[in-house]
């Protein structure tokens, strides 16, 4: 079947072909989905079920339901319907949508090589997007940060779906399109041989398959300013340029000067988070059974490789300040005379552990409304987005460090974790620990234990010293005296 006339036949012809023939187990995944959400009383054993018949299916989203990217405690979780209650609906919702979307289209039958390997690309770039949006919504509510990261999944799925046809059809469309010598020339081949184009198939499809308003706002108004949107039409941008053979450079600046104002991180840090987002993506990757993207994910290491003389960028290691430290404890000592923002005080306490005391890293872990777990609140400084997604804690063990820590009211200074003497107290820990030892003290409100203050010297593998251990004592403990005022 070749492109002309007969085979011209629009948007609802595509979007009821793909619905109905081509990917109907997704189309019905999702529409099921979208019913058990607007019945909050059944949902959660609804959802198991509606799953159950498909172990590949079921077993895919375990997977990822226990991944330390979704994952907040050490117990596995053992059915769907069990992750929905611990992860939340929204969150087990977008993991079943992304699992059978990646099975609908990974498992495509008889794709020509070259159709193949263009729908295989289009998956890679859709993913690393997805991660990147998340990422770059680092700052706001998780289910804000799902969202975002389902509709820059589902950013192309016209397209996506498309390819996945397979057929004479398709193989002659991608033989055009590859003679084309700009965007502009691809659309309206596009256009011509299918009657519609894939922005307004994504739309459709969207709509007919209940896929939430998010996604057909970005695709139609890509220029929006909501923070949803504009991560979800930066982060494709980026990996547009990423996954390009040879990249714009000028262009590239262009939209990482636009994400760094966006984020409000500098340059060079979003740079690094960038980077380490891609870790993140190839594990994820794995635990959906989708390793066949990892080779085709577009590589943020390639932003230094622009500049082949350039050093690689690192952020700065920070050396104990006594100026910087002096300035942080003033402006607390202001906080605890006048009322300040909670997030304020988090922020300042924060920036003089990190600069003041000269630590790589640090961190507030609050603690969950059952307090059971320790889950980060914010991490600054060398792979603080990182160590945010994994750090966390499970207080089951009450014979554990933080559940000492806690009952007792203690700091700590864990000199080396490996060291027999904490060994078994440190067994809580679900991330790799620094040997270089870290720093913790409560986070006391009104003489309540709500959570950690937490520092380490990880990366550059240094070793604190009691002046040093004094210092980040003074500033939890000023800090926990500014958090009592400010609740009062």
């Amino acid at each position: 079947m070749k492109p002309n006339n007969n085979t011209n036949k629009g948007v609802d012809y595509w979007t009821k072909r793909i619905s109905e023939l081509e990917m109907p187990a997704l189309c019905s995944t999702v529409q099921t989905l979208e019913k058990l959400a607007k019945d909050d009383v059944s949902s959660l054993a609804l959802l198991g079920r509606s799953v159950m018949h498909d172990n590949a299916l079921t077993s895919r989203i375990l997977r990822v339901a226990n991944s330390a990217i979704y994952h907040k405690g050490s117990t596995q979780i053992s059915t769907v319907s069990r992750a929905a209650i611990v992860l939340g609906f929204d969150a087990v919702r977008n993991i079943c949508i992304t699992a059978q979307l990646l099975s609908s289209l990974l498992e495509s039958k008889n794709l020509a090589p070259a159709v193949y390997q263009r729908l295989i690309k289009l998956m890679a770039k859709a993913f690393q997007a997805a991660m990147l949006a998340r990422m770059m919504l680092s700052d706001y509510d998780e289910d804000i940060q799902e969202e975002a990261f389902i509709a820059s999944l589902l950013y192309h799925i016209g397209e996506s779906a498309f390819w996945s046809i397979g057929g004479e059809f398709t193989e002659t469309l991608d033989s055009q399109l590859t003679e084309c010598e700009n965007p502009v020339e691809e659309r309206s081949v596009i256009r011509e041989a299918l009657g519609t184009s894939f922005s307004q198939l994504t739309q459709s499809i969207a709509r007919h398959w209940g896929l939430g308003e998010l996604l057909i706002q970005a695709v139609n108004y890509p220029d929006d300013q909501r923070p949803e949107i504009r991560s979800i039409f930066l982060a494709d941008k980026l990996c547009e340029i990423l996954s390009q053979e040879v990249i714009d450079k000028t262009e590239l600046d262009k939209r990482i000067s636009q994400a760094a104002n966006f984020t409000g991180l500098d340059e060079k840090e979003l740079t690094l988070r960038m980077q380490r987002c891609t870790k993140a993506t190839h594990k994820l990757a794995e635990a959906y059974g989708a390793k066949v993207l990892i080779d085709y994910l577009p590589d943020p290491k390639r932003i230094n490789k622009l500049e082949p003389s350039a050093p690689a960028v690192e952020l700065p290691v920070f050396e104990a300040n006594l100026n910087v430290q002096l300035a942080k404890l003033r402006e607390l000592t202001a906080f605890a005379i006048n009322k300040a923002d909670f997030n304020q005080i988090m922020q300042t306490v924060l920036e003089g552990i990190l600069e003041g005391v000269g630590v790589d890293r640090c961190g507030v872990l609050l603690l969950s409304p059952s307090r059971k777990q320790l889950q980060p609140r914010i991490m600054l400084g060398r792979d603080a987005e990182e160590m945010k997604q994994l750090f966390i804690i499970d207080l089951g063990d009450k014979k554990g460090l933080f559940s000492l820590a806690m009952e007792h009211k203690e700091c700590q200074w864990i000199d080396n974790p490996n060291a027999k003497k904490w060994l078994e107290q440190c067994k809580e820990l679900k991330t790799q620990l620094p040997e270089s030892g870290f720093l913790m003290a409560p986070l006391l409100v009104d003489s309540k234990v709500i959570g950690f203050y937490y520092a380490d010297r990880g990366p550059s593998e240094r070793t604190f010293s009691e002046v040093d251990f004094q210092a980040f004592i003074h500033f939890s403990q000023l800090a926990n005296v500014c958090f009592t005022v400010s609740l009062k």
